[in-house]
């Protein structure tokens, strides 16, 4: 009876999904940043088999959690989030780094346009108002822009930034689909496939401690690999 009561009270609500491989020494400014908004969200940490003391943080601090027991990669891991979402009944989710790069202040943006046109999918992007520069990341962003112009038609200016919100719609396509993860090459396949996606302008911080994964030898594997997978795996992929 708890559970039902608390989808019922959950819906028409946001869930901040925030994935931590190893976020500690992050986690508490990313937590007091959501929770010093005035705009309604709530948060779930999903501790993707840290080892830094991150589930004795959430446990000491009182966190809304959930801890797996091995390292599932940020697809199985966002997933389990997901899940969570879907069996709570919250109806948009917001993918959310756990490093401090993203503000939370940014989620009533994106809330504000999912509700302004009823969208599926509302990314964030740092260059609706800037132009990109020369750097690596975001000549590889053009060319995974170039990609999903290709494949659909649509013009999506920054698909590599992280922040995200999802409609309880897409919150089960995610939730129970095994092929789906949180990357450029899942939101092309979904707007080839008639998902409503708008971007909203975001700003995103430095991360606060620690290195990113997407180092430059890593940084240009990922590129690559997104772009083989628009313009060829999810292009022949057919429709769930």
């Amino acid at each position: 009876m708890k559970e039902r009561s608390d989808r019922e009270s959950n819906k028409g609500r946001v869930i901040l999904i925030i994935p931590a491989y190893n976020e500690a020494k992050n986690l508490p400014k990313v937590v007091t940043d959501i929770l010093s908004q005035d705009f309604p969200m709530d948060y779930i940490i999903v501790s993707d088999g840290s080892t830094d003391g991150t589930h004795e943080l959430c446990e000491r601090e009182h966190y809304n959690y959930i801890e797996l027991p091995v390292n599932l990669g940020l697809a199985g891991c966002f997933q389990t989030g997901m899940k969570y979402a879907h069996r709570m009944g919250y109806s948009y989710a917001v993918q959310f780094d756990g490093d401090g790069q993203h503000r939370a202040a940014d989620v009533e943006t994106l809330y504000n346009k999912m509700k302004e046109g009823n969208y599926d999918i509302v990314l964030g992007s740092r260059f609706l108002e800037k132009k990109k520069g020369g750097s690596m990341r975001e000549i590889g962003s053009r060319l995974i822009s170039m990609a999903i112009k290709l494949t659909t038609g649509k013009t999506i200016t920054d698909p590599t930034c992280g922040l995200r919100m999802y409609s309880d719609k897409v919150i089960d396509g995610f939730a129970n689909r095994l092929n789906y993860g949180p990357e450029p090459d899942t939101i092309s396949y979904l707007m080839k496939n008639g998902a409503s996606v708008v971007e909203a302008p975001v700003t995103i911080d430095e991360r606060l401690s620690g290195e990113s994964y997407l180092r430059p030898i890593n940084a240009m594997k990922y590129m690559a690999r997104m772009l083989i997978s628009i313009l060829v795996i999810q292009r022949s992929r057919k429709r769930e």
